[in-house]
C-alpha cells in the first residue's frame, strides 16, 4: 500500500474537481440560494417597497370609501322621502278630484229631491223638473270633458259609434246614423262611451 502523500497527490491533475475548494467568493450567490449579492438584496427591497401600499394612501382610500357610503345612504333616504311625499300628494289629489266630482252632482241630486217633493203636482210641472235635472246632468258630464255626442245624420264612425242595427232609409246615405238608441259621451280623441246607433243601408228596396 502506497502511503506517500506526494504519490497520492500526484494521482490527481490540476483539473480534478475533487481538489477544488467548496467555498465561494464574496458577492457570488451560493448554488443552494442561501446567500445573495448586495445588488440582489437591493432589488428585493425595492420590489417589496412597491408591493406594500403606503399608509397614507390606504387612509386616503378608506376616507373616499366612507364618503361614498355616506353619499349613498343620503341618496337612499332622499329617494324614500320623495316616494312617500309623492304618495301623499297623489292621495290628496285623488281626494280633491273625488270631491269635485261629488260637488258637481249635488245640483242634480237637489233637482231630483225637488221633483219627488212635487210628485203630486200636475204632469207638466213634473216633466219640466225632470228636464231641468237632465240638463244639469249633461252639464256636469260635459264639464268633465265628456259632452253628449251629436250623432243624428252623422257618418258612422266605429271609434265613436256602436251599430246595433241597420235600416234602409231613402233620406239618408248609406252608412249614415239614422237613429240614436243610447247616447254617447266624449270627444273624438277621448270617448267615455260610444253611442249605440242604427245605421242606414241605403238599399230602400231591401226593407220592402
Amino acid at each position: 500500500m502506497d502511503t506517500n502523500p506526494a504519490s497520492r497527490a500526484g494521482q490527481y491533475g490540476p483539473g480534478d474537481p475533487s481538489t477544488h475548494s467548496t467555498t465561494h467568493s464574496p458577492g457570488r450567490p451560493a448554488p443552494n440560494g442561501e446567500e445573495a449579492t448586495p445588488e440582489q438584496a437591493d432589488e428585493s427591497a425595492a420590489t417589496a417597497s412597491t408591493t406594500q401600499p403606503d399608509a397614507d394612501e390606504v387612509a386616503r382610500l378608506r376616507q373616499q370609501v366612507a364618503e361614498l357610503e355616506d353619499r349613498w345612504r343620503r341618496a337612499v333616504a332622499e329617494a324614500d322621502n320623495a316616494r312617500k311625499r309623492y304618495a301623499r300628494d297623489l292621495e290628496r289629489a285623488l281626494a280633491e278630484a273625488r270631491g269635485e266630482v261629488a260637488r258637481a252632482w249635488l245640483p242634480v241630486l237637489d233637482g231630483l229631491d225637488l221633483a219627488l217633493q212635487h210628485a203630486d203636482a200636475d204632469r207638466d210641472s213634473i216633466l219640466a223638473g225632470v228636464q231641468r235635472v237632465r240638463s244639469q246632468a249633461h252639464e256636469v258630464v260635459a264639464s268633465m270633458g265628456y259632452p253628449r255626442m251629436e250623432v243624428q245624420g252623422a257618418a258612422f264612425d266605429p271609434s265613436q259609434h256602436e251599430a246595433v242595427s241597420t235600416l234602409p232609409a231613402a233620406e239618408y246615405p248609406a252608412g249614415a246614423v239614422v237613429h240614436e238608441v243610447r247616447a254617447g259621451y266624449g270627444t273624438p280623441g277621448q270617448v267615455l262611451r260610444p253611442a249605440a246607433v242604427v245605421v242606414a243601408t241605403g238599399d230602400v228596396d231591401a226593407g220592402r
